[in-house]
């Protein structure tokens, strides 16, 4: 294990692949304390260890939205398909002793528990042997530097953030009588467009579109990824390593080929709506496929809507009246 270690230990501080490194040594002390845990004698000891454990989704979606498209430009798509697989079974683990934890099944933890433990171990070995040292040997320095913003998107599993990188240079002072640079002012009409019924500035229609309560991710006729709006609460997660992908490696392995069905019967001009609603992490989830077209009828693509509708289902009678006091 950690075979590459002597050179992630050469990079920068804030790279995000010595960030990523930061993470197996947590995931790997937390993999011994589990080991030796003993759920029926410290249930609660065993507990708060698996939950910090737990917060490796964060590394498996950094890797999914932030690395692996990276990766896929430069014709290695590899990690796209068998290591986002390799992310779900051990999802699947993860959620099957959740159940087991609310349940205070001790036999059933004991029993799963080593499956578990095993699978992140192999995971980090195959980190370390192929997918850090080629990310390496594939990204240039340039294409590092805009990891950051994605990655703090969706957050990391240390306690303290990592620095930025690169590091952040403190701008000089400039008094206001000196500065001259010109700015596009949201009041400006130059600066405003003419939608289908009115005006907004572009800042207007991205505060529109981030405060809709609605998760709204947009591929074009090209099956490329152009837009997603940036909610505070977002249903799935997304990070700016999306833009530009293809759809094909934006969704889990085992649900692509129904995504590319849907694509397929929009372009054919077969189907114009796709839905489904379902349970997630005890929250019942709306999502639906709209094809988009133009005024001739021409396909210019799809957007994907997710919503939570949990509050919305327990809606009864009327309510009419405001109810702040």
């Amino acid at each position: 294990m950690n075979s590459f270690l002597s050179e992630v230990e050469k990079l920068p501080a804030g790279h995000p692949v010595k960030v990523y490194y930061k993470e197996s040594a947590l995931i790997q002390k937390l993999l011994v304390e589990l080991d030796k845990v003993n759920p029926v004698e410290d249930f609660q000891k065993y507990y708060n260890i698996f939950n910090q454990l737990a917060t490796i989704e964060k590394r498996f979606v950094r890797k999914e939205n932030q690395l692996f498209p990276y990766l896929e430009k430069h014709g290695w798509e590899g990690p796209s398909q068998g290591m986002w697989s390799f992310h779900d079974n051990l999802r699947d683990q993860i959620r099957l002793l959740k159940t087991y934890n609310e349940e205070k099944n001790t036999s059933k933890i004991i029993e799963n528990l080593p499956y578990l433990i095993e699978g992140i171990k192999r995971l980090l070995s195959i980190e370390d042997a192929r997918l850090f040292p080629n990310s390496m040997d594939l990204l240039t320095e340039d294409e590092w530097k805009e990891f950051y913003v994605g990655d703090e998107e969706i957050g990391w599993m240390l306690a303290k953030k990592p620095a930025p990188y690169p590091a952040i240079i403190e701008e000089k002072y400039i008094h206001p009588s000196e500065d001259f640079t010109e700015r596009d002012l949201s009041f400006s009409l130059d600066n405003t467009f003419h939608y289908d019924e009115g005006y907004m500035t572009p800042e207007q229609v991205n505060l529109l579109l981030r405060f809709l309560p609605i998760d709204i991710t947009y591929v074009d006729e090209n099956d490329k990824v152009i837009f997603y709006n940036r909610g505070d609460d977002r249903v799935f997660s997304r990070s700016k390593g999306i833009i530009g992908r293809e759809v094909k490696f934006c969704h889990p392995p085992k649900s692509v080929n129904m995504v590319l069905k849907i694509v397929a019967e929009f372009k054919a001009g077969t189907k114009d709506v796709a839905e489904f609603w379902f349970n997630f992490k005890g929250r019942i989830i709306h999502i639906r496929y709209f094809a988009i077209r133009d005024n001739n009828k021409k396909y210019r693509g799809v957007i994907e809507m997710s919503q939570d509708i949990t509050e919305i289902q327990k809606l009864e009678g009327q309510k009419r009246l405001l109810d702040w006091d």
